[in-house]
């Protein structure tokens, strides 16, 4: 599988509010996990054009990601702000 044990500890460990490898629940942890899946199904949609289900399960997980943030953006701002320079979501 593309997503190993030791590449999400990492992701948690770099990207989470407590950052730890076992912080996995945080909003900020999730945000930095889905935006590492998005990227990879991105990639493969790239190559793959006609993969409905992956372009499916795409948009699922940008949902998702969308409304942890908002989540996140409603109750802490800073923390917000943070994800969002920390992963270069917007421009």
């Amino acid at each position: 599988m593309y997503l190993t044990t030791e590449k999400k500890q990492e992701i948690f460990s770099t990207s989470g509010f407590a950052k730890s490898a076992t912080d996995t629940g945080s909003a900020e942890s999730q945000i930095a996990l889905f935006t590492y899946r998005i990227s990879h199904l991105t990639d493969h949609l790239k190559k793959h054009k006609h993969d409905y289900g992956t372009q499916l399960g795409l948009l699922k997980l940008v949902g998702k990601r969308r409304r942890l943030l908002n989540y996140l953006q409603r109750k802490d701002i800073m923390r917000y702000r943070a994800i969002i320079a920390a992963l270069g979501l917007r421009k």
